[in-house]
Order: structure tokens, then sequence, then C-alpha cells
């Protein structure tokens, strides 16, 4: 029986195990680029399935976070590979989830304090990016008003995917993940409460709300190859200011049919219906999502199935048993468990993750969470 234990092909890359750590934000690069630090916390999660590294923008204009490792320099190439050379060293595996955060950013990350770009000029209410506030200091600011993109700036947009995807690979990346989830920009353009545009990028019709996605994935994998690709998506997803859109099932179905006739690697859904901010009376159903999967799993054969957002041993066990997924991500978990592979494994207790240090920068709350040492564990009782 397939259980999380049970090795995977991911497009020709050997996975021992069906753990995944999905992509965490954790601002822990000072200068806008990975450290010797960031390698280790990757390297003390090795034993996982895969890595999917945190989401690193692939410009200062797609930036939403400060202290956000990028993709876009040469000195974040070279901080990336001090990362997977270490990781690799270790025996793991690791993809980069590239990152464009379109309105969720604000003017204080900005170069040059501009406005940030989106498939709209219309604000994000209600949501927030980790800039700088009146006083200068590191602190999550209310996002600010967007520039619409014009219609030949998106061709922009859709290169420096494909430049940061090749960037990705140089630095001895596995493959990259694309970061189509969460509100970000290519939820501004599939969103058609959100996209109120005229163009050929237009969400009235089907077509036109899938272009900018299908445009980023056809350049990506002309850049790196269709099997380094994979996608991040969050269907029926509401947090940054996504508004619930009647054509949800539809526009994702038809996005997988696509991917599937593309062979990307895999898609990875991220299911939030417990995530912590979500708002009240918005919060999607996992019964919803699974129809998505299913259907995915019909049309777009040979593309793996990732999931992630409140799983547990025996759930995840479930799914892949049930052939719903062929992945299954643990998100806080893996921030917590280094060796969160070896304590599912052997059904080790969990420790709970500290919260208050997800975003502060430092050693605490980043690569300070000891292994479980059973003997110690003995003793103790």
């Amino acid at each position: 029986m397939t259980d999380l234990f049970t090795p995977f092909d991911l497009a020709g890359l050997r996975l021992p195990n069906r753990i995944v750590m999905p992509p965490l934000t954790r601002s822990r690069g000072p200068e806008d680029a990975a450290t010797e630090q960031v390698a280790l916390y990757y390297t003390q999660r090795a034993t996982a399935g895969l890595i999917v590294a945190e989401g690193s923008p692939i410009s200062n204009e797609g930036q939403g976070y400060l202290h956000n490792p990028g993709i876009f320099t040469r000195a974040q190439v070279e901080g990336w590979r001090l990362v997977t050379d270490s990781v690799h060293a270790a025996g793991g595996r690791i993809f980069l989830q590239v990152w464009h955060v379109g309105r969720i950013s604000h003017t204080s990350i900005q170069e040059g304090g501009r406005a940030p770009v989106s498939a709209t000029g219309r604000a994000a209410k209600g949501s927030m990016a980790f800039g700088r506030n009146e006083r200068g200091e590191p602190d999550f600011v209310p996002a600010s008003k967007p520039r619409a993109l014009a219609t030949e700036e998106v061709e922009r947009v859709v290169a420096d995917f494909a430049r940061a995807a090749h960037n990705a690979v140089e630095a001895g990346f596995d493959g990259v993940e694309l970061h189509a989830a969460n509100g970000y920009l290519f939820d501004q353009f599939l969103n058609p409460l959100i996209n109120d545009r005229t163009d050929r990028y237009s969400a009235a019709t089907l077509e036109g709300r899938l272009r900018f996605t299908l445009e980023v994935v056809d350049a990506v994998a002309d850049a790196v190859g269709p099997g380094r690709v994979g996608i991040r998506l969050t269907p029926y997803g509401t947090i940054n200011s996504v508004p619930p859109f009647v054509e949800t099932e539809d526009t994702f179905a038809e996005l997988g049919r696509e991917l599937g006739r593309r062979r990307i690697a895999y898609i990875h859904v991220m299911d939030q219906t417990g995530f912590f901010n979500t708002p009240e009376g918005q919060k999607p159903t996992s019964e919803a999502i699974h129809g998505l999967l299913r259907r995915w799993r019909r049309d777009a054969p040979g593309v793996a199935l990732m999931l992630d957002g409140g799983l547990t041993k025996a759930r995840a066990t479930k799914f892949l048993a049930d052939g719903l997924i062929d992945l299954a991500g643990f998100g806080q978990p893996f921030i917590a468990n280094p060796d969160l592979v070896a304590r599912l494994r052997h059904d080790w207790p969990l420790t709970k993750p500290d919260r208050a240090t997800f975003y502060t920068g430092g050693a605490k709350g980043y690569v300070d969470y000891p292994p479980y040492r059973p003997e110690a564990a003995a003793k103790a009782a």
C-alpha cells in the first residue's frame, strides 16, 4: 500500500518518501539573499522527500516581504547556491518557489517608493505586506494601492519569471514552483472579481483569465524544462482579499487540463480550510478541493498532485492510499520539527512552533529546534 514512506518518481527526480516541506516565508535574509544560516535551516530538514524553498521574488517589483531572499541578482543566486549545495550534500532534493506578490506589497519595499503593480489598479483592502512602518521599522503594513500593468508590460513580467527559473537552476535547485496561490499576482489575473481588465488578459472569458498563468508556465517550461516546473494553487482560497467567484470550479478544472497537456511535474494545492488568517465566513471546503483533485487526476494524467494544509499523518496516509494525492505537505510542523520524517515514521511527539518567532530574524525559532531524542524522553519518563 502507498504511504508516506513509499518512494516516488517526480518527473525523473527520485524522492525517497512522499513527505514534502512546502514553502514557508521566514524573512531571514537581511540583505534579501540567503545566508549560511538559511542553508543550515534547510539542511536540517533535508530528510524530506522534497523541500520547496520559501517564495523567492523574481524582481524587486515582485517583493512583498522584507528580508525575503530573491532570485534576480548575482548575490542572490550565489546565496541560494549555499543552500542547494548543502541540502544536496545531505542527500536532499529542493525546488525553489518563485514569486510575484502583485498588489500585496507596499511602497516602502518598492524601488523609489513606487506603487506595486497588479492586474488591476484597485487596492487589496484588508491585506498586509511586511514592509516598513512610519518609523522605518520592519512591520506588517497595509498593502499599497497598485498600478495596473499595461498590456505590453505583462510580457516583461512573464520574462522575469523565466529568468528567475533559469537563475534558480543555475543556483542548483532541482526545479521551481510557481507561486500562483494566496491572492498574489496569478490570482489577481485569474479572479474575475479582481481582474477588471479589458485587454487580452480580461477575466471576462475563461481564456483571458487563464492567459497570464499559462504564458508564465510556457515561458518557464521553455527555460528549464516542464519536468522541472510545479505550480501552487489555492482554489476557493480567500486570503489576501480574494473574493469567492462562481466560476471557480470551471476555471481551475480547465487550468488543470491545460497543465496536464504541458506535462509539468506537479500541481500543489494548499487547503485553506483551517488557515489562521482566512476571513471568517469565507473558509473553503475540503470536499470542493478534493473534487478538483479528482478531476485533475482524470484530466491531467502524469502530473503529480500535492496537498498541504492541516494534514496529519493519518489524513495524509488515507489520501495517498486512496490515490487522491501523490505527495503530502506539512508546513508548520517542519518549522519546529527538523526531523519530521523520523517523527512521523516512529510516531514520536511533535513540537509546536513558536509563531512569535516566524518573521523576527536570527536563529531563535529558526535553527534552534532540536531533533527528538527517544533516549532522553525515556529517561524523563
